[in-house]
């Protein structure tokens, strides 16, 4: 089982570059891939637990109760690539049920938390060939040669998707086509419309936990990247963009300030925000117009009896 993994100096850099380039904007943001170092998934792991936090929980249920029949429309599969895989927990659903599945490759740019799971499955999995990859999956992901590459399909939990605007998403989807092949299939987690008061309470919940996991990207910055941000000068913030259909979560300054990172320096003033991440919330019908633009076609769904969240199968146009 080796990891690839890209060089570490790669990934700061880029990083660096992100930050700059977000906080140089007239409107501050800062990209949310980079919430997830060692300390931001441990927190998320956190959230998952929250009684607030409905998705985990819900997708959770979902694959409980259906995970023998999406591994039955998987039946070919022989490559299972999952995006943002984090703890795979969910995962272990579907390696249960999939027989003729070889290779398991997790793809996470968390690399120390990906290279843990991975050993954990790898115990778990003998039979399988477990591949790790610590990469960015919003950029195009290129399978080891010595891979299957027919047979492949996709995995990608959680809400993820929802981060992107819908253009983005779009984009997204087609490298992950890319990835699959013609023929390919890619099963996606996707949070569904519901009240305003449920989105506020599971996205700023009242442990603080949430509020934790988006500061601990200020703190990320100042530990990577020399960065001087006095936590305590920021505060968490969700709101929910109706017109849009997303939550959206901010870090609003609390007083007028300069941060440094390395050299260079960030002008904010008392109430000015940096965007850190919006969670689109969708239908059905506007998710399926949304995988059409992106060249799949829907294969088949599976909701809770809330219709609070769905898992659906998408196969890429071509054979």
């Amino acid at each position: 089982m080796d990891m690839i993994a890209p060089p570490q100096e790669v990934a700061t850099e880029r990083f660096f570059q992100d930050v700059a380039a977000g906080l140089s904007a007239a409107s501050k943001s800062l990209p949310c891939k980079y919430f997830y170092d060692q300390r931001g998934s441990q927190l998320f792991d956190q959230i998952c637990e929250l009684d607030a936090y409905y998705v985990t929980r819900t997708e959770m249920q979902i694959m409980q109760s259906f995970a023998a029949e999406m591994a039955a429309e998987l039946s070919q599969t022989e490559t299972l690539v999952e995006l943002g895989s984090g703890s795979s927990v969910k995962t272990r659903l579907l390696l249960d049920q999939m027989d003729r599945l070889a290779v398991y490759a997790p793809v996470d740019i968390s690399g120390e938390h990906l290279y843990q799971t991975a050993i954990a499955l790898k115990r778990a999995y003998p039979h399988l060939d477990i591949a790790p990859q610590s990469a960015d999956f919003t950029q195009p992901i290129s399978l080891p040669e010595h891979l299957p590459q027919d047979g492949v399909a996709a995995y990608f939990p959680g809400s993820t998707i929802g981060n992107f605007e819908p253009d983005e998403a779009v984009k997204l989807m087609q490298a992950i086509a890319t990835t699959c092949g013609p023929g390919g299939e890619l099963l996606i987690g996707v949070d569904l419309a519901k009240p305003e008061e449920v989105l506020l309470n599971a996205y700023d919940d009242p442990q603080q936990i949430t509020a934790a996991f988006n500061l601990n990207l200020l703190r990320r910055i100042n530990q990577e990247l020399e960065g001087n941000f006095d936590l305590s000068q920021f505060r968490h913030m969700a709101i929910f963009n109706a017109e849009a259909s997303r939550m959206e979560l901010y870090l609003e300054s609390l007083v007028e300030q300069t941060v440094s990172v390395g050299e260079h320096e960030f002008q904010f003033s008392a109430g000015e925000r940096i965007l850190t991440e919006y969670s689109h919330k969708y239908s059905i019908a506007q998710f399926t117009d949304l995988a059409a633009a992106a060249g799949f076609t829907i294969e088949a769904s599976w909701t809770d009896d809330r219709e609070y969240f769905a898992v659906m199968l998408l196969r890429v146009l071509g054979r």
